[in-house]
């Protein structure tokens, strides 16, 4: 059940949609969006950049640090791909109402095409390697799974919205 003033917190896997689904669904609730990726660039530089020079483990610290900074009363925080592999995450999100946006993975290959995403180097294979690897602990962490397959961006925040504002 959520809570009026409690945190939405989108989980999934990197490319679904959590940021513009996120935006959307902010504006539809009367709520701030934050995206803890545009944190960490804002607050540290380029994601490639940390990955490359930083390491995959201080980059998992910093967004630690951003979801934790930013879990807020009212507000729709998109997290990235890999917050769930992080256990320290695990616990913070159980703060807010967690949607996991789902897919089937047939529309990736095109929206990571021109992807500078470190982690998918290898573009749609190492994505399906990385969805399929972390798919369990998403489902753990879901309080809402909605499929973004093969519905319109409309449906889907009509779905979430009806589910978190029938619980208000």
């Amino acid at each position: 059940m959520i809570e009026a003033d409690q945190p939405i917190i989108l989980i999934g896997p990197m490319g679904v949609g959590k940021t513009t689904i996120g935006k959307k669904l902010a504006k539809a609730l009367d709520r701030s969006f934050i995206d803890t990726d545009k944190v960490i660039v804002a607050e540290h530089g380029d994601i490639s950049k940390i990955f490359s020079e930083r390491g995959e483990r201080e980059f998992r610290n910093l967004e630690h640090q951003a979801i934790a900074s930013n879990l807020l009363p009212r507000v729709v925080l998109a997290t990235g791909g890999g917050a769930v592999t992080n256990p320290a995450n695990l616990e913070l999100l159980r703060q807010g109402f967690v949607i996991y946006l789902s897919t089937n993975g047939k529309h990736m290959a095109s929206r990571l095409r021109f992807s500078k995403r470190p982690l998918i180097k290898n573009g749609i294979d190492d994505w399906r390697r990385i969805y399929d690897e972390r798919r369990s602990l998403y489902e753990g962490a879901a309080d809402f799974t909605v499929d973004t397959s093969s519905q319109a961006l409309a449906t889907t925040i009509q779905l979430i919205k009806a589910r978190v504002t029938n619980n208000d």
